[in-house]
C-alpha cells in the first residue's frame, strides 16, 4: 500500500489568486482550516474602499434622499424634516462603520445558511467548513465594491439618480421612483458578482460537503434566495 499523496500547502496570497482561476483547489486546502484570517483581511479591504466610497455615495444620497424622506413619513407621519435631517447628518457618520460590520456579519449569517441548506442535499460539512467556504467566496464581493467605486468615479453625476444607478445589477435598469423599494433590493441581489459568489458557494460546498456538484449548486442557490429574502424583508 502506497501513503496518499501529501496535500498541498499554498499561502493566503496563492489562494486569494487562485479563488478566480481555481477554488476548488482553494477549498480543498482549506478544508477543516481556520477561516478568520481571511475574513479579517476581505473586511478590512472592504472597509477601505467603502471608505473611499463616502464622496459618490453622498451623491447617490442626496438623489435618494427625498425618497427614503417620503417612506418615513407613510410609516411615522408624525416625523418632521427637523428630525429627517439629523437623522441624516447621523447617517453620513455611521454608514461606513454599518457597512464594514455588515461584512463579517454577511459571511458569518452566509456560512451558516449555506450549512443548513447543505444539509438538504446531504451535505456532511461542518460549520466550519461552511464558513470557509462562505468567507472564501465573499472575494468577489470586495471586487464588486471596487468596481462600483469606479463607476461611481466616472458616471455623470446625472445619471446618479438612485442607490443603485452604479450598481450592475437587475436594479440598476428599475426606475426608483415608480419601483417599490423593496423590489430594487431583491432585484440589487441579482447581481453579476453576487451571482459569482453564489457560484462559489455551490463549489466550496461540493468539495467540503462531499455531494454532487449539481446539488451543492441547489444548496447554493437556495442560500441566495434565503439570503436575498432576508435582506428584502429588513427594508421598510
Amino acid at each position: 500500500m502506497t501513503a496518499p499523496p501529501p496535500a498541498e500547502k499554498a499561502g493566503l496570497i496563492d489562494d486569494f489568486l487562485e479563488i478566480f482561476t481555481s477554488p476548488a483547489k482553494v477549498f480543498e486546502r482549506r478544508k477543516g482550516g481556520d477561516f478568520f484570517a481571511p475574513l479579517a483581511i476581505l473586511t478590512v479591504l472592504a472597509g477601505i474602499v467603502i471608505v473611499a466610497s463616502m464622496g459618490p455615495i453622498s451623491t447617490l444620497m442626496d438623489a435618494e434622499w427625498p425618497r427614503i424622506v417620503a417612506r418615513a413619513i407613510a410609516q411615522n407621519p408624525q416625523v418632521t424634516p427637523a428630525q429627517m435631517e439629523q437623522g441624516r447628518s447621523m447617517m453620513a457618520k455611521v454608514i461606513p462603520v454599518i457597512g464594514t460590520l455588515s461584512v463579517p456579519i454577511a459571511m458569518i449569517c452566509g456560512g451558516l445558511i449555506l450549512w443548513l441548506a447543505g444539509k438538504l442535499f446531504g451535505s456532511v460539512a461542518t460549520v466550519k467548513d461552511a464558513m470557509m467556504v462562505a468567507t472564501w467566496s465573499w472575494v468577489p464581493r470586495v471586487l464588486q465594491l471596487i468596481v462600483v467605486l469606479v463607476i461611481m468615479l466616472l458616471m455623470d453625476p446625472a445619471h446618479m439618480t438612485g442607490l443603485f444607478a452604479p450598481s450592475v445589477s437587475v436594479a440598476h435598469f428599475l426606475d426608483p421612483d415608480s419601483t417599490p423599494y423593496k423590489l430594487l433590493v431583491f432585484a440589487s441581489r441579482v447581481d453579476v458578482f453576487v451571482i459569482w459568489q453564489t457560484v462559489l458557494l455551490g463549489i466550496g460546498l461540493s468539495v467540503v460537503g462531499k455531494i454532487p456538484r449539481a446539488q451543492a449548486y441547489m444548496a447554493a442557490a437556495l442560500t441566495w434566495l434565503i439570503g436575498s429574502g432576508l435582506a428584502t424583508m429588513m427594508q421598510r
